[in-house]
């Protein structure tokens, strides 16, 4: 694969929220974006997604050339690929449909042309299987949603993923402002979701055992840890808690007490006595607010703090 190709033009595989989001990012990176999907209605709800994102992505800062009318949907798949540079595939998570659309994939599009997934849980190396030809151009690119907000992408190759997909592949979403982390080995679920899910384990446990309500649990973590990890993350945290003497002193003084709460860490299981418990208890947390409502004020606080975090950030 050639590494000089300049990275102009993405074809979206599937716009559902993630497809849309990152069609929305793409546009304001003042990128050439042309959707393909399936689904009854998916255009219309494509530009609403895009036309609803805008303002955000104005107060962000857009790069010259983005604009909405970079933005172009077919349903015929071959035609989306044409002239792409690269595919930001979003299709359902089953293993079979990503194999078989790689595969068609793998026909359609020029050998140097990087195929990324956004999938969140499947391996890159079941994936790639069906790309026969040339699965070294094949790399999960996951990101968090919403992406046009959340900055974050982790790279993850296949075993047949070659260095070269994987390095052009950073450096293309680093170039549209995203936060690369790179996977040295691949994980289900990846980090990120590996670390949410080991976090909401024990919220889960901890609403079904009725230590906390779902508005309490989730007060003490967005005003707590929540507010620090916002800023950096929980090893340089761990750096700071140990004062002057550093992350040395951090575990000289608290290995004890961590892993004796490691130990008492519950594994719930979410049968549907503890689903109904946890549902009721969000709901009451959220009261009358709408998902629209709740989305609006995630939304605010994020741009808020992206913005914050931008002032403060000092060149690499």
């Amino acid at each position: 694969m050639t590494d000089t190709k300049p990275i102009r033009r993405i074809a979206i595989i599937g716009t559902g929220v993630i497809g849309a989001s990152w069609s929305s990012l793409f546009l304001a990176k003042g990128l050439q974006v042309v959707a393909t999907d399936i689904a009854p209605n998916a255009e219309a709800a494509l530009r609403k997604f895009v036309e609803t994102a805008w303002p955000a992505l104005e107060r962000l800062g857009l790069s010259p050339g983005a604009s909405q009318a970079n933005l172009k949907f077919t349903p015929d798949i071959a035609q989306a690929l044409a002239g792409a540079d690269l595919v930001q595939e979003n299709g359902p998570e089953r293993i079979e449909f990503k194999q078989k659309l790689y595969g068609q994939l793998d026909e359609l599009l020029p050998p140097d042309v990087i195929i990324a997934s956004s999938s969140s849980g499947l391996t890159m190396s079941e994936i790639q299987k069906g790309a026969a030809s040339h699965p070294e151009r094949c790399v999960i690119a996951h990101p968090f949603n919403p992406p046009h907000l959340i900055p974050l992408t982790e790279i993850v190759g296949g075993a047949k993923t070659s260095e070269a997909t994987i390095r052009r592949a950073a450096e293309f979403y680093t170039s549209i402002g995203q936060r690369t982390v790179r996977l040295n080995k691949e994980m289900p679920g990846h980090v990120a979701n590996r670390l949410q899910a080991a976090l909401s384990r024990e919220v889960y446990y901890l609403v079904a055992e009725g230590v906390v309500s779902a508005a309490d649990v989730d007060t003490a973590l967005s005003w707590g840890p929540g507010l620090r990890w916002g800023v950096m993350g929980s090893l340089m945290l761990n750096h700071l808690g140990g004062g002057p003497g550093g992350i040395e002193h951090f575990f000289q003084q608290f290995t004890g007490p961590m892993t004796a709460w490691w130990k008492t860490l519950g594994s719930p299981v979410l049968t549907p006595e503890v689903q109904k418990k946890l549902i009721d208890s969000v709901h009451a947390e959220a009261g009358s607010r709408t998902i629209e409502q709740l989305e609006a004020e995630r939304d605010e606080v994020l741009l808020g703090l992206i913005e914050l975090r931008k002032k403060a950030a000092k060149p690499s």
